[in-house]
């Protein structure tokens, strides 16, 4: 408890700091970039009608409103990757700041989550101009999407906080969490119906983080319908219990970052 009201703390702190390193992330990733944060908006829905095309018409999944089907599936993931892809660099690649002033450390990571955040939110309205465009309603449960964000966070935060923290000490980490999210995507449901993997591989969906959140989503969407006890439980448990690991990880090895980055 104490480390986390640390951790508040600092960022009333330096509240400042952390702004400035989210628009920093900002200005870098969309740099000599003619469309800027347009690609937010474009990049998704690219991607939706590519494999909207493919998907739903040559393997004809019999999934209802496929382009909002995949929409929710694919922002909710490209956030998580996105995020926890970034905070993975986030401490080496500021490893010359690090050692020039104080500050406190997990920064840098959260800012990477953030400026991911900003982005999420760009694309979540993409998925609204999508769903007028093919006739899919909005409905009040829509109104929820903020408790996922919450939950979301929480399980980004902390994963990226593990990953930060052991990227200082094993630098190949970057290579092997590249493998590992590209088999993750395809273990999760995203432009395929979960029923495909069957009831032997059914575990799998279980014991997948994202496949949860992005039911969560899709239920709010696609179903109009608030995510029953057990389903906020669940997001909740997963994200908390993230967030308190990769905290107490953070703080237990911060101090030995500046011999190794």
């Amino acid at each position: 408890m104490s480390k986390f009201l640390i951790m508040i703390s600092g960022f009333i702190k330096y509240k400042d700091l952390l702004y400035e390193l989210v628009i920093r992330d900002i200005k870098i990733r969309y740099r000599r970039s003619v469309l800027g944060l347009l690609w937010t908006l474009l990049n998704p829905i690219l991607m939706m009608t590519v494999l909207t095309i493919v998907f739903s018409q040559l393997f004809k999944f019999e999934i209802e409103n496929f382009p909002i089907y995949f929409f929710a599936g694919n922002i909710v993931f490209t956030f998580m990757t996105e995020a926890t892809t970034n905070s993975l660099y986030s401490i080496v690649g500021n490893a010359s700041l690090i050692k020039k002033v104080y500050v406190p450390k997990y920064l840098f990571p959260v800012s990477k989550v953030l400026s991911s955040l900003v982005n999420l939110f760009f694309a979540y309205i993409a998925m609204m101009a999508v769903m007028a465009v093919t006739g899919v309603s909005y409905g009040s449960a829509m109104l929820l999407t903020p408790l996922l964000i919450v939950y979301l966070v929480m399980f980004t935060t902390g994963l990226g906080l593990i990953l930060a923290t052991v990227m200082v000490f094993f630098r190949d980490t970057a290579h092997l969490y590249s493998v590992v999210t590209l088999a993750w995507m395809y273990l999760t449901p995203i432009f395929y119906p979960g029923s495909l993997l069957g009831e032997k591989m059914g575990w799998i969906l279980t014991v997948n983080p994202m496949y949860h959140y992005i039911t969560y989503l899709r239920t709010l969407v696609l179903q109009n319908q608030v995510p029953g006890i057990e389903a906020n439980i669940t997001c909740f448990l997963i994200g908390f219990v993230f967030f308190i690991v990769g905290l107490y990880t953070f703080y237990k090895k911060q101090d030995k970052f500046i011999l190794y980055v």
